[in-house]
């Protein structure tokens, strides 16, 4: 029989599976502090938690039995991560619970605020009857823009359609296939703006994402736009979308989140009648809080078991033997795959991982999760991304993993390749650890080099000739930009090279596109490996 504490208030349907189980036990003890845990643990084969109890060191060593923590939500900042690894504890949580909840809080402040719902409804309940004032816009025939395609965006975009919509998806795992799939449109960011009568955001917040609608977007938006985020604050830049809305570019937008939540007693949003806001109620359902019970508690059940289990948020325990070899290289080819990532154009369709040298002859499972997780955190965020779901988040997204060994490495005792292929382009990112000098890249595309994959980067593609190293130092002098490194490779003298500069602080894109428009320089772009 397994024991299983419930140590947070959970509803005994989202535990009825547990409940039901002929070889389970379950106790229901609510607010427990961190002693009279650590005092009961070593009973208990399984702990089911909510986000009241902190899930402490203390407690997992006390668990002598315990196998798996479980979170009936999303977040586990609650729960010590690097001890229940230590310990081989595993860690679930439930990131798809809340996904139809989510999708359908979006189009309620859509329908919102196509007619001014709230606006109408306080008006009326002041006792002014008023039916000029709220003159709305039907969706039939209008283009909804949808910034993010994965579950949630991708819902939405399904009941858009069945309201006569015309769907623009962007989103950078998204294929011309899949679209497709969808009957969507793919499209750019550009192009959302600038066509869309009604726009959401589903992306995670990430430093590619923040204000990734701000002022550039508004100056070319089309005039009339309406704009939701039930996603994350800081995705829009909020202060720019009251200036879009006082000059009449925006017509009205509907917020669950905020970038400081909760906002602040003067924020605009609060006093501008085209504005909708709501306290962040995206996942607050009766039956979310019910479904990310029901998806934990099953996962519960399948580790006890023995069976195969998904949404498990720490790496669970690699031999030691093992482990000291490879774990040095984590954080290098974590770094490759993130290179890699902001190297490649369009929707990432495969990533191919090749290990030379003495790698060849280990278990590289590890290895290849924390490159899965570097290429995917570049667009979905690291707190979405870990190496256990990592392979996982991939296959759902069509991304195809290919590992390749080579017993022999030429130049290097052990040499990682990293290659990332689209429709557009293919990208290729090589690292190795060099005894006394760390993790290393030593080749990018066919180009040799050595560089420390660390802080901000620019990389530059030119033509080999004289006064090119010159030119970008001075036009990065002229905009305060210092230079710490500077790296040049190329294959032959005159022809294509490259150059990678680390910069005490990241460029601006202003200034990156006047790099690029200097004569002999073909591209530059900035590679954050903060």
């Amino acid at each position: 029989m397994f024991k299983v504490l419930v140590s947070d208030p959970i509803s005994d349907l989202g535990i009825q599976k547990l409940a039901d189980a002929e070889d389970v036990i379950i106790d229901k003890k609510p607010g427990l502090s961190e002693d009279e845990l650590v005092a009961i643990i070593g009973e208990y084969d399984a702990l089911l938690v909510r986000s009241q109890t902190r899930v402490t060191p203390r407690i997992m060593e006390a668990g002598k039995q315990l196998k798996v923590v479980g979170r009936a939500g999303v977040g586990v900042d609650n729960i010590d991560l690097n001890a229940a690894t230590q310990r081989g504890i595993i860690v679930i949580n439930a990131p798809d619970g809340n996904t139809i909840t989510t999708c359908e809080h979006t189009f309620a402040m859509i329908m919102a605020v196509a007619r001014h719902i709230p606006q109408a409804y306080q008006k009326t309940v002041s006792g002014v009857w008023d039916r000029k004032s709220f003159l709305g816009v039907e969706l039939r025939n209008k283009v909804l823009g949808v910034m993010g395609m994965g579950r949630i965006g991708s819902e939405v975009a399904k009941r858009a359609k069945a309201f006569g919509m015309e769907i623009w998806g962007y989103d950078p795992f998204l294929t011309e296939e899949r679209a497709e799939a969808l009957g969507i449109r793919l499209s750019t960011v550009d192009d959302i703006v600038r066509n869309a009568d009604f726009m959401t955001v589903h992306t995670p917040l990430t430093p590619e994402t923040r204000h990734m609608i701000g002022r550039n977007q508004f100056e070319v938006m089309k005039k009339g736009m309406r704009i939701v985020n039930c996603a994350r604050g800081g995705i829009i830049d909020e202060l720019a979308l009251v200036e879009a809305i006082e000059q009449g570019i925006v017509a009205g937008a509907a917020f669950d989140v905020f970038e400081v939540e909760p906002p602040a007693a003067d924020h605009p949003f609060l006093k501008l009648p085209q504005v909708i806001v709501t306290p962040h109620l995206g996942a607050s359902t009766v039956e979310a809080q019910e479904n990310v019970a029901i998806d934990v508690s099953e996962q519960v059940l399948n580790i006890l078991r023995g069976k195969p289990f998904i949404n498990a948020v720490n790496m669970p325990p690699i031999p030691a033997n093992l482990l000291n070899i490879i774990q040095p290289y984590f954080p290098l080819v974590e770094k490759l795959g993130n290179f890699a990532a902001q190297l490649v154009e369009g929707a990432v369709e495969e990533i191919t991982v090749n290990y030379s040298g003495e790698l060849a002859d280990l278990d590289t499972q590890p290895l290849t999760r924390h490159v899965v997780r570097g290429v995917l955190s570049h667009h979905l965020g690291s707190e979405q991304v870990n190496v256990v779901n990592s392979l996982h988040l991939a296959k759902e997204r069509n991304v195809n993993i290919v590992v390749q060994k080579s017993p022999l490495s030429r130049d290097f005792t052990n040499l990682v390749t990293v290659t990332l292929r689209s429709k557009k382009e293919e990208r290729l990112v090589a690292g190795t650890l060099l005894s006394g000098y760390g993790p290393r890249v030593v080749q990018i595309d066919k180009f040799p080099v050595d560089v420390a994959p660390e802080g901000n980067l620019i990389l530059v593609s030119h033509n080999d000739k004289p006064g090119i190293i010159g030119r970008v130092g001075t036009l990065l002098g002229n905009n305060d930009v210092n230079i710490a490194t500077m790296q040049v490779g190329r294959k032959i003298i005159g022809g294509a090279a490259i150059m990678v500069l680390s910069v005490d602080k990241g460029a601006s894109k202003e200034v990156l596109a006047e790099l690029a428009s200097l004569a002999d320089l073909n591209n530059a772009k900035e590679i954050n490996l903060l």
